[in-house]
């Protein structure tokens, strides 16, 4: 694989009040091929700095892996459902990994 193809796929992160909202939103982004797979993990400990001040609080986090030609309308999309009034939204680029695999991806976000 060559360095471009290798950056084709990111890797999103975002976090959510709670799991039913994650597991909405993420079949959402699902069914409409924003994104390929969406792994949530149901109990994280945050701590932040908002609004002047340190907030702690648990929530969800919330895995999302799909190509980048995707991700400009995935972030726009999980905009406007997501709860939060500034989501986290962190792209990773996909530095390598299984060819079929990246190659699911492809396929299930090119679907639509």
């Amino acid at each position: 694989m060559n360095r471009k193809q290798e950056h084709d796929y990111v890797l999103a992160l975002s976090t959510f009040p709670e799991e039913e909202m994650a597991r909405k939103v993420a079949r959402e982004l699902i069914e409409n091929a924003f994104v390929a797979c969406a792994n949530i993990i149901p109990s994280v400990q945050s701590i932040y700095f908002w609004q002047g001040k340190v907030e702690e609080g648990a929530e969800v986090l919330a895995l999302f892996k799909m190509t980048a030609a995707r991700f400009d309308d995935f972030v726009k999309k999980l905009r406007e459902l997501h709860p939060y009034e500034l989501p986290e939204i962190v792209r990773l680029n996909i530095d390598g990994g299984l060819p079929e695999y990246l190659r699911w991806i492809n396929e299930s976000c090119g679907r639509k």
